[in-house]
């Protein structure tokens, strides 16, 4: 005879539900298991190098993720998920503090750096060099060059560019400070205008109230002309005070300067590397062997040291000077020594040649 055999319901149960706690078990090791792996896999991420070598990215105005991602790809980043960068972000509570601009990635950045360098808006600086003795025609030139500054000033003549900057001046040359200026792209050109020349106006007000309390000087403006006449006279810095000292001794003398970076100046396209001495008897405003005192505006840019040197020249007794072949002079007392000189050193030029 065959025998039944009955289940137990309440074992049965108790089996069920094992197999249900074994099953979750299984399912939340899995999951830690996975989420050990992408926590893995987003530190690793956050904290490795974009890029193997040094790239600059540029964020529009307005732009988000997906504009840092495009760019990142562009400058040849391995892509990674969006939801890292999503979480480094949000983790770094940078989500809405990413700023527009130009930003530069060496090889030692990580998303982590990159994301503060955005958010604290570390763009890339570009740099100008205004040089001493540069012709403001010239600089012009220079500025429409630069390929990081925003054009503006083309449509402008020299009395709009000076209303522009805020200048009471009605000349242009001369008013701006020589020195290097560092700027992110997109800064304009009139913007650079206007901060060279506001930054010589403060050097010119520090450098008049601490001048020489003898110098034939009645305005910081004359104090320019003259440091400007100074800087095209000579390359070396230790002669700038002497050269300043004979200038200003020759305007307490009534002497004329007679120097002819001011006639080349006056001649304007007309000068064509040579001066001669048709040149120097053809008189123009900037002519200051055929006109007493200083010409009426500076004829190049002045740096400070030039600056200072007008303002504090060198004492002496020097009323001349002639260029040694060398970038440097000789100065003389009297015109007879002066003479001598001119005679040596032209002849030695001659000689040369």
């Amino acid at each position: 005879m065959n025998s039944i055999h009955h289940l137990n319901p309440r074992k049965f149960g108790l089996a069920r539900k094992a197999m249900i706690w074994l099953t979750l078990l299984v399912a939340v090791v899995a999951a830690s298991g996975v989420g050990a792996y992408l926590w893995r896999e987003y530190q690793t991420f956050s904290n490795n190098a974009l890029l193997s070598q040094a790239a600059t990215i540029e964020l529009k105005p307005g732009s988000g993720l997906n504009a840092l991602l495009d760019e990142l790809e562009r400058a040849g980043a391995t892509p990674a998920p969006r939801w890292q960068w999503q979480m480094l972000l949000k983790q770094l509570k940078l989500e809405r503090k990413l700023k527009a601009g130009e930003f530069a990635i060496s090889p030692r950045d990580t998303p982590r750096t990159l994301l503060f360098a955005i958010a604290e808006g570390k763009v890339v600086q570009h740099r100008l060099t205004i040089v001493e003795g540069t012709r403001f025609k010239d600089l012009r030139i220079q500025l429409a060059k630069h390929p990081a500054l925003t054009q503006s000033i083309q449509a402008l003549d020299d009395t709009q560019l000076l209303i522009a900057i805020g200048a009471t001046e009605t000349h242009p040359e001369g008013l701006f400070l020589p020195e290097t200026y560092r700027f992110p792209k997109g800064f304009s050109d009139l913007e650079l205008l206007k901060k060279a020349y506001w930054d010589l106006q403060r050097e010119l007000k520090q450098a008049w109230e601490k001048r020489a309390p003898d110098v034939p000087l009645s305005s910081p403006y004359e104090a320019l002309i003259l440091a400007s006449i100074v800087e095209k006279e000579t390359g070396q810095p230790q002669e700038r005070p002497e050269i300043a000292g004979v200038f200003v001794r020759r305007l307490k003398s009534n002497m004329r300067l007679q120097t002819d970076p001011t006639v080349i100046y006056g001649m304007g396209d007309a000068y064509q590397g040579n001066i001669r001495k048709s040149d120097l008897t053809t008189d123009t405003p900037y002519n200051t062997y055929t006109r007493a005192g200083l010409p009426p505006t500076p004829i190049a840019l002045a740096g400070k040291a030039a600056i200072r040197a007008a303002l504090d020249p060198a004492p002496g007794e020097t009323l001349y000077f002639v260029a040694m072949g060398n970038g440097k002079h000789i100065f003389s007392k009297t015109y007879e020594e002066h003479d001598r000189a001119v005679d040596e050193f032209q002849r030695k030029r001659t000689q040369a040649r």
